[in-house]
């Protein structure tokens, strides 16, 4: 599928600058404006690849729901939901990047399928791109709210804190909070929590919970338990559960570097604070190569499939910290909950204690 597209936008590449009087190592070590002005060249959109990258995603999305609810044996069933699963979250990337405004900007298409999409997994476009936008201009930062992303305390705030404090940053960070992410962090932080704050701006927020909360018990009425395991239990519960664990490792891992309050800068906080998840080709389709997290943050107006190319041309951003989803990086990434100041690493609850 990707060589595919990478075929079909061939002629497409950016425009490359000429290296005269700019070569050597000046260029390997912009830092700050600098290195977001060296990124710009990549952040355009083809109109055409985009919406090849779109289409065939809600084709093949459509096709394992199919397989999901109409296969005659029940293995067959099983694998078209998990692949409806991985499918999610790679359509959820694209939304993603809509609502960034890299790829379709103004299309009024796209627009209506990727609201369709929200309200099927849970992130109406109001309440997401605030809280989303909001994550990128407060990345790297100290906070006690989880608006746009999960809260993150130093030692010593955590020392400072109310029970009640404590109580709230432990659920917000513990690993059961991401495996029923669709409840608490789609349905009720995304949702329930921006409609009560304004619900005319976040109407959308109300809209996507009455479409399950009436849509499920439909489909269980209708369908019975089958149709029900197989075309949402497991395809829009797993995409929500994975989509928060790849959101919380993005954001919290090992050689994650927190910069001091006084220092902090966009450029530099997108860059420490955020992971490089190494993948295979498989999941970097899946997951639409959103483990290039630290070139996404430097630059949101990059489009996802631009992401690999801009690590492999740029020497400044092919030593990111690393990640993987092997299972000891996974635990690795869970156990770490505060920042520790003085040590200069994340750490365990633990390790405070």
């Amino acid at each position: 599928m990707e060589m595919a597209a990478g075929n079909l936008a061939a002629a497409d590449s950016p425009p490359r600058r000429s290296a005269k009087g700019g070569g050597g190592p000046t260029e390997q070590h912009r830092t700050g404006r600098d290195l977001l002005r060296a990124t710009e060249r990549y952040a355009f959109d083809s109109r055409g690849r985009s919406w090849f990258h779109l289409l065939s995603t809600v084709s093949l999305v459509v096709g394992s729901l199919l397989l999901a609810g109409l296969a005659p044996w029940w293995p067959l069933q099983l694998a078209g939901s998990v692949l409806a699963t991985l499918l999610f979250v790679r359509a959820f990337i694209l939304f993603h990047d809509f609502m960034h405004g890299s790829i379709l900007k103004g299309s009024k298409v796209a627009e209506g399928l990727f609201f369709v999409l929200g309200m099927i997994l849970m992130t109406p476009p109001n309440a997401w791109r605030y809280g989303h936008n909001y994550h990128h201009k407060h990345v790297g930062k100290r906070s006690e709210t989880s608006t746009g992303s999960f809260p993150l305390l130093t030692t010593e705030m955590w020392k400072r804190s109310s029970r009640y404090e404590r109580l709230f940053y432990r659920i917000a960070r513990h690993p059961l909070t991401m495996v029923f992410a669709i409840l608490t962090v789609f349905a009720y932080s995304i949702c329930v929590t921006n409609f009560i704050k304004d619900p005319r701006k976040y109407w959308d927020s109300a809209a996507a919970v009455l479409c399950h909360v009436i849509g499920v018990p439909l489909l269980a009425y209708f369908g019975g338990f089958e149709p029900l395991l197989f075309l949402y239990l497991i395809p829009v519960l797993s995409a929500a559960s994975f989509g928060a664990y790849l959101f919380y490792a993005q954001h919290n891992f090992v050689g994650m570097q927190v910069p001091d309050e006084d220092a902090w800068d966009y450029h530099s906080a997108s860059v420490a604070t955020s992971s490089y998840l190494e993948t295979g080709a498989l999941m970097r389709f899946f997951t639409g190569n959103i483990g290039y997290h630290h070139v996404h943050h430097l630059n949101a107006q990059i489009p996802f499939y631009r992401l690999p190319q801009v690590m492999a041309e740029m020497p400044e951003l092919q030593n990111p910290v690393r990640t993987t989803l092997h299972p000891r990086d996974i635990l690795a990434c869970l156990r770490l909950k505060l920042w520790d100041e003085s040590r200069r690493e994340m750490v365990t609850f633990r390790d405070v204690a």
